[in-house]
């Protein structure tokens, strides 16, 4: 078995490196701003409502650019669409340090919105290009867990770089970090068939599912996607329950400023961040583990990524109780790493599921389409959350406000996966 192993190669495993470095990096840009949120509002008078408004901008125009750069990704290919992409985003988180206002931070988060829509599309292609279907949950776990990792080094690294400098540096040397992965992405990756280093036997492993090696290169229309139940099955699930880390991303510091007592502080946020986004690397992983488990022990695709999202949908309802006054902070806090990390773990197999169905060359497209929902979810949550919290904190009660998002989250996952498998199409995989 071992000398199998060592024949095949692992050439595979350094690209799913690469994704991940890269998303890791797509995190940690998005979220140096809700890291700032308590700084914002005190020295720029930024509010719940101009806050809100900055995060929907993010979210609108990331919405629409998943579409447009999934589709440019299938078109271009992994390496130049994803290169580019990551060289644009770099200059707009940059781009907050030149910000004055609520209006700066908008058009900025706008152009960040738009060019890291393409980390997803591109990451998912990326993966189903190198891995068969039995090792890409894992793969796709594994690189998802990189917006654990950018979540973490945020609220490190940024109180330190305020510390030294000021919020603007935050932006400057964060953004930056970007145009080191370029030069390592041009160089290293290529597709399999034009990739010298890789040999044949990993070659063979790669493409071992039999019925993709004969459609993964036709052209599809766009249009002709739209057709399949699969799509809108996977467009359902992602906007009922991305909007939920869309949540936990931009309003879990304001929770712990405004109602655990850890007043403006910033460095304060440190820890309990670092382990709730510490817990969600482990449920990131494993979730992608646990599926390709299952298919390894000879359980359909389609019918282990289900199981799985199950219990992880399962494992998100106890959130229902953060907010409960009869709970410590650390409690509650280890309440949202349960929830946060299952909702990694069922993202890393919602977004296998598209590979699972569709052909290698529409799978960007696809997931591009998808994430527009997830994105567009958002874009509603964050509103209402403006609009929620906003109200009960002006009633003096900003406790009770969270009280309600946390029902939502705590019920997103289990609805959208009822949904998903009693409309899921008897026939799974989609022949075009």
């Amino acid at each position: 078995m071992t000398d199998t192993v060592k024949k095949i190669g692992n050439y595979r495993w350094t690209i799913c490196a690469l994704i991940f470095f890269a998303t890791t990096i797509n995190y940690l840009d998005r979220q140096v701003i809700g890291i700032l949120k308590p700084l914002l509002e005190s020295d720029l008078n930024i509010g719940e409502k101009a806050y809100s408004h900055i995060v929907m901008a993010f979210q609108f125009f990331y919405a629409f650019g998943m579409v447009a750069t999934g589709r440019l990704i299938d078109k271009w290919g992994t390496k130049l669409g994803y290169g580019l992409a990551v060289i644009l985003w770099s200059l707009a988180a940059m781009g907050h340090a030149l910000a004055k206002g609520a209006f700066g931070f908008g058009f900025w988060r706008s152009l960040l919105g738009f060019s890291e829509s393409a980390n997803f599309p591109a990451a998912i292609k990326s993966v189903a290009e190198w891995f068969p279907k039995k090792e890409r949950a894992l793969a796709t776990g594994i690189f998802n867990s990189g917006t654990n990792i950018g979540a973490i080094v945020a609220p490190l690294a940024v109180p330190a770089i305020i510390a030294f400098w000021n919020w603007q540096a935050a932006f400057i040397i964060t953004g930056s970090i970007g145009f080191i992965w370029v030069i390592f992405w041009f160089f290293i990756y290529e597709v399999p068939a034009r990739k010298k280093k890789l040999s044949k036997e990993e070659y063979d492993y790669i493409h071992s599912d039999i019925d993709e090696q004969n459609n993964s290169q036709e052209k599809i229309p766009w249009v002709q996607l739209l057709k399949y139940r699969q799509t809108w099955l996977f467009f359902i699930g992602k906007a009922m329950t991305d909007p939920i880390w869309w949540f936990y991303l931009f309003w879990i510091p304001g929770w712990l400023a405004e109602v655990r007592g850890t007043g403006l502080n910033i460095k304060s946020f440190g820890l309990p961040l670092a382990f709730i986004y510490t817990a969600t690397t482990f449920g990131s992983i494993f979730g992608g583990w646990l599926s390709s488990f299952m298919i390894k022990k000879g359980m359909s695709p389609f019918r282990a990524r289900s199981i799985a999202m199950l219990i992880f949908a399962i494992l998100v309802t106890p959130i229902a109780f953060a907010s409960s006054p009869s709970i410590s902070t650390w409690g509650a806090v280890c309440l949202i790493a349960l929830a946060a990390s299952s909702h990694q773990a069922w993202s890393a197999n919602i977004f296998t599921t598209v590979s699972d169905a569709f052909p290698k060359k529409a799978v960007s497209s696809v997931t591009g389409f998808g994430g527009m929902a997830g994105a567009l979810g958002g874009l509603g949550v964050s509103y209402f959350a403006g609009f929620v919290l906003d109200f009960y904190k002006k009633a003096g009660h900003v406790e009770t406000g969270y009280v309600v998002m946390f029902a939502i989250a705590a019920s997103a996952y289990l609805l959208a996966w009822i949904i998903m498998n009693v409309f899921a199409p008897k026939k799974k995989k989609i022949e075009i």
